[in-house]
């Protein structure tokens, strides 16, 4: 089984936290979208064997495509491969591009899960953030999109500055009321080439605090958890049955096809990425050729990405697959290495699969970064 990821570089305007590949003018969207559909045929063989069973829009803003071109794509994966019965079709989608139109139509179309970033339902927050919804329009789409579709995930943003823990927990309280069975949740971050971080450089907006994030973090876990959410991943939360099978399938090193400007792919032993320029890729493959550079993961890269996706989720680290896949250096490593962090009381180890406990997801990266083991040959 496999999956296939469809980036589309456009949004109405850039969000002031945003580091991600997008264009703000639609004047080349034709254009990119003749090119994403011929570059699945030039890759069509690359998942030869393989079945699809996700296919995820993702960017960018897919929703700001009309329905008919978002059909179009799908209709092109399912002509160039084979697809399971019912495969898992996800639509990012913003709250401004949803209205009941637009939603009655995505109903009828082959999508069946939506992802809408919601970030906050706080007026202050989504100006803050020059997010190009407001929070009338963030309930209202969600309102109608329950009754349309049973399958809806949505992301919030939690450590925004001068965000209260009451206020952050209005926010988890709203996503409880509408019964959404699957949520998103992201600390604040400041990138480097983003407008948030020269606002916080000029002084007009307040760094984000770690504290702040932490107690956001705990708070959202203890609540979703009373609630019968199941925190699968470490930004991931679900009710049973409504795990994500596309994103779930990246953390188990399933394969997938990235198709788009900047969008990677894995093939199992190579990680593959399109160039991050709209112009040039729509170029290259009018010219048929491939904008991509491709890494061969050596043993210790494939190890290493192993300790880092495994730690995110329930699914844990099994020892027993880093003996057999690795070997007994890296098994030996390991268990030596994450003693200290068992002792702690940030991991535990249960029938040879290490996992992170509450006490530790906060600092999930820092320790599977310490983990990682440095081929320094």
């Amino acid at each position: 089984m496999a999956g296939i990821y469809i980036h589309i570089p456009f949004c109405k305007q850039a969000c002031h936290y945003c580091d991600f590949h997008f264009s703000t003018s639609l004047k080349k969207k034709e254009e990119m979208l003749d090119s994403i559909k011929r570059e699945l045929f030039l890759r069509k063989d690359e998942l030869e064997g393989e079945i699809i069973e996700t296919i995820y829009f993702g960017g960018g803003t897919p929703s700001i495509l009309e329905v008919d071109e978002i059909n179009a794509m799908i209709q092109s994966v399912y002509d160039l491969f084979e697809v399971i019965d019912a495969p898992e079709i996800t639509l990012e989608a913003n709250p401004d591009d949803l209205d009941s139109a637009t939603l009655h139509k995505l109903a009828e179309s082959r999508v069946n899960r939506l992802s809408i970033g919601i970030q906050s339902f706080e007026e202050a927050d989504l100006k803050m953030m020059n997010r190009a919804h407001n929070s009338t329009e963030a309930i209202q789409c969600l309102e109608i999109a329950t009754t349309l579709f049973d399958n809806i995930s949505i992301d919030l943003i939690y450590g925004i500055p001068n965000m209260s823990n009451e206020r952050w927990l209005s926010n988890v309280q709203r996503i409880l009321d509408l019964g959404i069975p699957h949520i998103s949740c992201y600390a604040l971050t400041v990138e480097e080439r983003t407008a948030l971080n020269k606002l916080i450089k000029k002084g007009v907006i307040p760094s984000p605090e770690e504290e702040v994030a932490h107690q956001h973090f705990m708070l959202l876990i203890e609540t979703l958890r009373a609630n019968g959410y199941i925190h699968y991943e470490l930004s991931n939360f679900a009710k049973p049955g409504y795990y994500s099978k596309n994103n779930s399938a990246y953390w188990l090193g399933k394969k997938y096809l990235g198709i788009g400007p900047s969008a990677h792919s894995f093939d199992g032993v190579h990680r593959s990425w399109n160039i991050a320029n709209n112009s040039l890729y729509i170029k290259d493959i009018a010219e048929d050729k491939l904008p991509l550079e491709i890494e061969e993961l050596s043993l210790t890269d494939r190890y290493n990405e192993y300790i880092m996706t495994g730690l995110r989720t329930i699914w844990g680290v099994d020892l027993n697959r880093v003996k057999r896949e690795f070997g007994e250096v890296y098994y030996d490593y390991l268990v030596r290495l994450s003693s200290s962090f068992i002792e702690e009381e940030l991991m535990k180890k249960e029938s040879d699969i290490l996992t992170i406990t509450d006490k530790g997801k906060f600092l999930s990266d820092g320790i599977a970064s310490d983990l990682f083991y440095l081929d320094l040959k």
